[in-house]
């Protein structure tokens, strides 16, 4: 069984309600946890939970409600006036449409209910059926406490998969009949309490010549910077590679006062800390502090210690004393919000897949791409001609994925004109485990739809929304040490400028993320935009594992995974004993560490909304 979210020091949270008397139960039973609230015009219970002063901003105007949650820009006088000539929940598409930041759209009109979070999942909606109402809420245990919902192993033995569960099984709850929605959906709930979501965006059409790209993604990263540090005095930046060089130059341009920090790694060839110094100096003005490498704590640190409750296995559980270095010097300085480049790779760095529509649209464009990619890959030329001409539906695509979840990996040379990156389960997975989850897969993927019919587009997308989840919960971490960790490149109307730009102009293997380089021209130093390296991590990553082993080998001894058959305990401390094989990545043991760690803070949660 899973209780609340704690409410004291920590995230916030809230569920809504259809307008409609079959959901007086569900109040009930929220009312008794103390929970601010909010109505419906007609005086039922609509937003109930727990968030800090100032996070709902809500107009009103007959029979019409809007609420906004989040960052953004909207004031009450504004939904207001929204609320006044939109009839309907459809029509609140050109209002979502116009709102920079990011944040969850709620509305209640008429006794129709619109409940709506961002493109990715840094803003999720789930939902759930209890008696005669659907409910929805923007945390799945919050959803699973009303429920009295259990873990569902299947889809937790998803979660063990590497790099990553494929689309639509990433997404999903690991809680039984908790659900969520997908990209560019919202949930709509009727007069009589029934749900259903309803697809409402889709990505834009990838034309826009880079001459005219630049400037609107100028625009919209401008926008999305400035909804979070208007009427600050002090804000806070990561600044490392090119994506938060750019976020922290934009904050730059505003009154508050900009404390810029640098991780410095342990890598030698990581060259974060130089160019960080360059940008400073070409700025002016930011308050620049670097945080040595071995100030840091390593990766697995801190395992046995780890008591942060989170709504799904996160990666940030692997080191979350490392998430909160930042935040807590950041909060001591006296900021409450923090800016980062999180989602700048999925975005401005594209994929390589977009080559398999090309070929078909502008193949000598497409030649001379590939022969770049190809030698830097280098990429077999059997295999990507095999790739790239290559016709396979989604559908198929995704079944034959099932039916290799215990292959070799693929080699790192291979190319990359596919769907994605088929999925591998560890050898420490024990069959029963390795079955389950061929099911979940083949069971998808007679009906699984991509998230758009150019292979490089769904990986995008797939990719922002895996990695905004999880960036999602490191936002949950930080706000322990008291401050809004902010990631302007998730937002809806950045994502959509950033896709809008032909792949031919975003991705090249000649230049580096030349879409944000030519949109940040006279805004970020010059000298800055010339960088085209990245510190990846994996060097942090085999340190951290070689010193923190003892954490890891205790993980094995009385595995709440092993206990429900998800894995054998024997094999997996063999492979923890010693360095990993070289076909066996680390992500491949980070999936396993974060749902063990999962598993054994639901076990010792203890807080629950005062009540």
């Amino acid at each position: 069984m899973v209780d609340f979210p704690d409410s004291g020091e920590g995230p916030g949270w809230f569920v809504v309600l259809p307008d409609c008397a079959s959901a007086g139960r569900v109040s009930a039973a929220l009312r008794t946890r103390k929970v601010q609230e909010v109505t419906h015009p007609s005086g039922r219970p609509w937003l109930l939970g727990h968030w800090s002063p100032g996070a709902v901003t809500v107009g009103e105007a007959g029979r019409s409600k809007i609420a906004v949650v989040g960052e953004h820009a909207m004031t009450a006088d504004r939904l207001t006036r929204a609320a006044g000539r939109i009839s309907t929940i459809a029509g609140l598409d050109g209002l979502s449409r116009g709102m920079a930041g990011s944040s969850h759209l709620v509305a209640s009109i008429d006794g129709r209910v619109r409940v709506q979070g961002s493109l990715t999942g840094f803003r999720r909606v789930f939902h759930a059926r209890t008696g005669d109402a659907t409910v929805a809420a923007d945390r799945a245990d919050v959803l699973a406490a009303l429920l009295d919902a259990e873990v569902d192993e299947q889809r937790l033995a998803a979660r063990l998969l590497n790099p990553c569960a494929p689309h639509p099984l990433a997404g999903e709850p690991v809680w039984r009949d908790v659900s969520a929605l997908g990209i560019g959906h919202y949930l709509a709930l009727d007069a009589d309490g029934r749900g259903r979501p309803v697809a409402w965006w889709a990505p834009p059409e990838p034309v826009v010549p880079m001459a005219d790209g630049a400037p609107a993604l100028r625009e919209a990263l401008s926008a999305a910077v400035e909804v979070r540090v208007r009427g600050r005095d002090v804000v806070s930046c990561d600044l490392g590679g090119l994506d938060s060089t750019s976020v922290c130059a934009l904050a730059a341009r505003g009154t508050a006062k900009v404390i810029a920090y640098t991780a410095d790694g342990l890598d030698p060839l990581c060259d974060d800390v130089p160019w960080a110094r360059r940008t400073v100096a070409g700025l002016g003005g930011v308050d620049h502090h670097i945080i040595a490498g071995d100030q840091l704590p390593m990766v697995f640190e801190g395992l046995r210690d780890v008591d942060e409750r989170f709504d799904e296995p996160c990666p940030a559980m692997m080191h979350p004393s490392r998430c909160l270095v930042i935040p807590r010097l950041a909060a001591a300085r006296g900021s409450g919000m923090h800016l980062t480049g999180f989602g700048g790779d999925e975005l401005l760095a594209g994929s390589p897949a977009h080559l398999h529509t090309l070929i078909r649209t502008h193949p000598r464009t497409a030649l001379q791409r590939l022969r770049g990619f190809a030698a830097q890959g280098p990429w077999p030329y059997r295999e990507t001609l095999r790739q790239l001409w290559d016709n396979t539906s989604y559908r198929a695509w995704l079944t034959r994925a099932g039916d290799l979840l215990t292959a070799a990996p693929l080699p790192l040379e291979a190319p990359a004109l596919d769907w994605g990156t088929p999925p591998r389960l560890p050898p420490w997975a024990t069959p029963d485990a390795v079955e389950a989850v061929r099911e979940l897969i083949r069971t998808a993927a007679r009906t699984a739809e991509p998230l758009a019919e150019r292979r490089g587009l769904h990986i995008e997308l797939e990719a922002l929304g895996n990695n905004s989840r999880m960036v999602r919960q490191v936002g949950q971490l930080a706000t322990r040490a008291g401050l809004t960790l902010a990631a302007p490149y998730y937002d809806d109307r950045v994502i959509e400028a950033g896709l809008a730009v032909r792949p031919q102009d975003r991705i090249t293997p000649w230049r580096y993320k030349p879409l944000i380089v030519e949109a940040m021209r006279g805004i970020v130093p010059d000298e800055s935009l010339t960088r085209h390296t990245k510190d990846e991590g994996s060097y942090e990553a085999e340190v951290g594992m070689r010193e923190q082993r003892a954490e890891l080998l205790a993980l094995c001894e009385d595995s709440r995974l092993a206990r429900l058959g998800l894995i054998d305990a024997k094999v997996l401390r063999e492979m923890c004993g010693g360095p990993l094989p070289p076909t066996l990545p680390f992500d491949a043991l980070y999936q396993t560490v974060v749902c063990e760690m999962w598993l054994r803070t639901l076990e010792s949660a203890t807080t629950a909304v005062p009540g």
